[in-house]
Formats: C-alpha cells, sequence, structure tokens
C-alpha cells in the first residue's frame, strides 16, 4: 500500500481549501485535533463551514480567528468553563464575520454522518418531534413511516468534504488504532470525501497487525497521515495524556474581550511556528504532569491458530 505520512503543515495546505466543510471534534470531549486546528489558523484558511458534536474551545478559537462562516453542531463553548466567547460575538456581532448555525443535538449530528457513512440521503428516527430543534433545522424533517404510519423525522446525510481525526498509533499506510471514547469519529471518517489522520505515533504493520480488531480506521479510508504528539492538547487522549484543565480555565478568562482573544491567539497559536514550538512553550513539566499516573491494560487476546 501506499505510504501516507506527510507534515501536517502539507497535510493541512494540500487537502483543506477555503470553503470547504470539514468534521472535527469526533471523539467529544477527548482526540479533539487541536494541533491541525491551529495548523489552519496560521494558514489562514476562510469561509469554512465546522461539523461537530461537542467541540470544546477548537471551534471557537478558529471561529474567533476568521476562519467560519458557518457551523453545523450541538454545541460550541469550553466543558470546563462554559462559555465561548468568540461564537457569542459572532452570533450577536458579527464579529469578525456573520456566522449562519445549523442547530443539532449531539444525536442528531451522529445520525447525519451514520447516513452519511452509509450512502443513503436521511435515516429516520424518533428523536427531534416537536421540539424547537427540528422547527430550526430544515434538515430535520417530519415524515410517516411507510409501513406503520407512525411520525418520524427523517435526518439528512451529513457529508463533509474532510475529517480530521486524532487517534493514538498508526502504521505508515494509514491503519489505525484508537480506543477509549470514539464518539462518532468512525462514522465521520466513513462519511467524508477525504480523511486527514493526526496520530501521537507511527508503528509497524506488525503492531497493527497483533490486534485487527483494533483497526477501527483501515488505510484505504485515509487519504494523509501526520505524525503530531500531543497533537489533541489540551483534549485527552486515553493512554497517553489526561485533559488540562488549567489550559481551558486560561482561555475563558483571557478571551473574555476581543482584544483579549487576540493576544491569546498571538500568543499560543500565530508567534509558535509549529507545533513543536507549541510543546516547548508549554514545557516539559506541564506536559509531564499530564501524564497517566496509573496503568491500566486491557487483558491481552490470543490469535494463535
Amino acid at each position: 500500500m501506499k505510504v501516507k505520512v506527510i507534515p501536517l503543515s502539507e497535510a493541512i495546505g494540500r487537502y483543506v481549501s477555503d470553503g470547504q466543510s470539514v468534521v472535527l471534534g469526533t471523539g467529544l470531549e477527548g482526540f479533539i485535533p487541536f494541533a491541525a486546528g491551529y495548523e489552519i489558523i496560521r494558514q489562514g484558511k476562510r469561509n469554512l463551514c465546522l461539523i461537530g458534536p461537542i467541540s470544546d474551545i477548537l471551534f471557537d478559537l478558529l471561529i474567533g480567528a476568521g476562519c467560519v462562516t458557518r457551523v453545523v453542531a450541538a454545541w460550541v463553548g469550553n466543558v470546563s468553563a462554559g462559555l465561548g466567547y468568540n461564537f457569542r460575538r459572532a452570533v450577536e456581532e458579527s464579529i469578525p464575520h456573520p456566522l449562519e448555525v445549523e442547530n443539532h443535538s449531539n444525536f442528531t449530528i451522529a445520525l447525519g454522518l451514520h447516513a452519511g457513512a452509509l450512502g443513503i440521503p436521511f435515516v429516520p428516527a424518533r428523536t427531534a418531534l416537536g421540539t424547537d430543534l427540528q422547527r430550526q433545522n430544515p434538515h430535520l424533517r417530519e415524515i410517516s413511516c411507510p409501513y406503520t404510519g407512525e411520525r418520524l423525522v427523517a435526518v439528512r446525510a451529513i457529508t463533509p468534504d474532510v475529517a480530521i481525526v486524532h487517534v493514538q498509533r498508526a502504521d505508515r499506510e494509514g491503519n489505525c488504532h484508537l480506543w477509549g471514547n470514539l464518539g462518532v469519529t468512525l462514522d465521520a471518517v466513513r462519511a467524508s470525501r477525504t480523511v486527514i489522520v493526526t496520530t501521537e505515533e507511527i508503528v509497524s504493520s506488525d503492531v497493527i497487525l497483533s490486534d485487527p480488531n483494533r483497526t477501527l480506521i483501515p488505510g484505504i479510508f485515509v487519504t494523509a497521515i501526520a505524525v503530531v504528539p500531543w497533537g489533541a492538547h489540551p483534549s485527552p487522549v486515553v493512554g497517553y495524556y489526561n485533559r488540562d484543565h488549567e489550559f481551558f480555565h486560561d482561555y475563558h478568562e483571557q478571551t473574555r474581550t476581543r482584544e483579549q482573544f487576540l493576544d491569546w491567539l498571538k500568543q499560543w497559536v500565530l508567534q509558535p511556528a509549529d507545533h513543536e514550538a507549541y510543546l516547548r512553550k508549554l514545557g516539559a513539566h506541564r506536559l509531564n504532569r499530564l501524564r497517566p499516573k496509573r496503568t491500566a491494560p486491557s487483558v491481552p487476546v490470543h490469535f494463535g491458530y
């Protein structure tokens, strides 16, 4: 198979274009590809449509950086502290740009991506019936079941141009091992036209083959893979590092005004030339503090014959 490993800057430059829809944060509170988001900002991408369930502050800072004109999401904010000030400024004051919002629940986002993964135009569901969500979102239409006549909601398929996901390990052909809370990652990968993977480490194909059931993203779905240790910081990656709560709280305190946010953006995204510089700014002491303190291995399985 083709080796798909390229630098993160090249992956973003080659496969993310202005005006595209990009699904991010598919692992809910974990595995959020922050390093890829920072690179999108550094490269000045514009008019993006962001798709995701719980986006945490990644959506908020991409909005504040002027990269986004549309959001398809269940929630945009800061899981540790609540409000996302850039999202609020964009919706209420069109700062830095007007922002269109397609309102979903986590479940309807998941169903939409599932329909996209299956290659069908919608999936029927009982969720959202009679709610404001259904009235606000034209992609949640009431239908009658052709068999029982039951009232249902047709959740329209979501088919992003690009999925960016973070995983624990992968081989050079893009076969990925991941574990923990996967959220909507697998459907997002299958629903998207292009898939960029950032990984904590590259391992040999022998490691991947030793546990084939854990190869939840086969290389056939992957367009490009970039080796980015700590690529999901400040969100957690199971078995590699924990959530950096302090970072999220600092973001909340330091982005209340537009001027404060621009200072934060310069300090943490624009001035570090790349991800390695970002890690140096965080410092070894802080990173070591986030590493797991206890081991909790699963019981090995045996593939002998």
